[in-house]
């Protein structure tokens, strides 16, 4: 559950990094996401925490 927490922390940061940064950058970001399907959005989203789990998986073993 440790891992977890500091999972979505890095996440954090390196979201908040790229707002501070590049706001620019990050609205386009948003805007081309505005325009994907929710359905594709959902199975990107379901396939990066299958992804982050299994790495957290073979890290920490």
């Amino acid at each position: 559950m440790a891992d977890l927490v500091v999972g979505i922390g890095l996440v954090l940061v390196i979201e908040g990094l790229l707002w501070a940064l590049t706001p620019n950058l990050a609205e386009r970001f948003l805007q081309a996401a505005a325009s994907v399907p929710q359905s594709s959005l959902r199975a990107a989203g379901w396939s990066s925490v299958a992804i982050g789990l299994g790495l957290v998986w073979l890290i920490r073993g």
